[in-house]
Formats: C-alpha cells, structure tokens, sequence
C-alpha cells in the first residue's frame, strides 16, 4: 500500500509533512523523481554526451589548424551590435583566408544548428554581410540543410523521449497534421519549412519521430528555406540600418512568406477536397 502513495504523492506539488520528506529522500523515490524529470535513459544521455564530444572535439580541431587571428573581438555574435563588431574583425580575415574561414564558419554552423544552439540567424546575417546575397545565400542553405539533417538523425536515434517531453501536445498534432497528408507530404513539409507556422527547430527533432522520410525532410529544407534565408542574407548587407533582429520579419515580409506557403500548399487541400467529395 505504502508503494502507490508514494507515486501519486510524488507526482504532486509536495508539502512540508514530515514522513513525505523521508520518503522522497529515499533512494528508491530519488530514482522514481529523476526519471520523471529527466526523458532520457543512462544510455541514451551516454549516446547523445558521445555525439557531441565527437562534434566539439572535430570543431576544436578545425580551429586549432586555422591559422592564428590577432583580432580579440571574435565570438559568437549574440546582439546586431555584436554582429556588426564581428563583421569588422572578420573581413581582413576572410579576404586573407577564404578557404579556412569558410571550412571554419560552416562547422560552427553546423554544429549549432545539429545541437539546437541558438544564433543561427546572426551567422545568416554575418554570410550576407561578408560574401552578398548570392554565394551568401547558398552558404546560409548549406549549412541550414546539413545542420537539420545532422539534426533529424541524432533526433531519430535519440530524440523521442526529449520531444515527446517538451512538447507532448505540439508533437500529437503535428503527427495528426501527417497522417492526413501523407500522399502530399513534401507539400505540406514545403509549407512549414517557408511559413513560421512551427519552429524549424521543432521540425529537425520532430520529422524522424513522426515517420516522415528523410528525402522528403531534405528537400523539403532545402527548398523551403530559401526564402527566409533570402531576406535574412539580403539584411546583412544593411547590418547598419538594423536594430534588432525582430526588424527581419515585419507584417510585409510575414505576409510574403505565407502567401508562397499557401501557393505550396493548395495541391494539398484539393487533394484532401476531392477525397471527401
């Protein structure tokens, strides 16, 4: 009888009783608290620390045979005023060093956008800034479509426990969302990936767990994230006149994103009309 109580009362928002003290201070309820907070299993949680130290240790090493820079300002930009500075820093050493630079920002890109790292938007602007629209827009499509699909796959082998625990309403919906269209799949994946209906980060983690076929999440990133990637590039050129990066995606250019995603979109709707009809 003890062992229910101690599970129902465990889930709840605790209290200041004494014999429910002791009894969460026990190793065997220390297990059952961890486990419920945590979604990963020891294995998993060893999988995904090896990937990562894998990823870290290939980029230390990317950047420790990069040849020495004299410029004290280089980080990862976290504001436009960082980026600005950094533009400055980098555009001696990008014209000096064009090959290791290049090899130097798409593994810092990468290896943000596979373990989810915020600031991928200010490397999309610093691409603009230093190399224009055209090669900056494939840099930016490069590196956005191999980070995802590092993503989606680290995602598939470890990922269901994490997304199933952070967003357990967002994922049902959006594996009813593919049921529906599973005959016009790359149409609706196109949509999402043009359109800010569902974060692109969502998208990388959740695709592999709702059975959606990774050459259908490939070229659906690779297409689709041209757009948004074109208006970010194409802001970089302007880092003075931008104060913020909520400046990129004003009503305009929301408005502009949604209408080619309804565009996308439409073959799927009429295929879903003329099955019902």
């Amino acid at each position: 009888m003890a062992a229910p109580r101690i599970v129902i009362v465990g889930g709840g928002s605790g209290g200041g009783d004494e014999d429910f003290i002791k009894m969460e201070d026990s190793p065997v309820n220390k297990k059952s608290r961890f486990e419920g907070r945590f979604p990963m299993t020891r294995g998993e949680a060893v999988v995904a620390t090896a990937v990562f130290v894998v990823f870290g240790l290939g980029l230390f090493f990317i950047f420790w045979r990069m040849p020495a820079s004299q410029y004290g300002n280089i980080k990862l930009p976290r504001t436009i005023s960082d980026l600005r500075v950094l533009k400055e820093s980098l555009a001696m050493y990008a014209s000096d060093h064009p090959t290791q630079f290049i090899l130097g920002y798409c593994s810092t890109y990468i290896f943000m956008q596979t373990f989810m790292i915020p600031g991928t938007i200010f490397m999309s602007l610093l691409a603009g800034a230093l190399f224009g629209v055209f090669r900056g827009l494939l840099l930016v499509v490069f590196n956005a479509t191999a980070g995802a699909s590092s993503c989606y796959f680290l995602s598939k082998l470890i990922g269901r426990p994490i997304v199933s625990w952070l967003w357990p309403e967002k994922l049902r919906f959006f594996q009813g969302e593919i049921a529906k269209r599973r005959e016009k799949l790359l149409n609706y994946m196109l949509f999402l990936r043009v359109t800010p209906t569902l974060p692109n980060l969502f998208i990388n983690l959740a695709s592999p767990i709702v059975d959606i076929p990774f050459h259908v999440f490939f070229l659906a990133t690779v297409v689709g994230l041209i757009p948004a990637s074109f208006i970010t590039v194409k802001a970089g050129l302007a880092l003075g006149e931008l104060k913020s990066v909520k400046d990129l995606y004003d009503f305009k250019t929301l408005a502009i994103l949604f209408l080619i995603g309804s565009v996308i979109i439409i073959p799927t709707v009429l295929k879903r009309k003329r099955t019902y009809e």
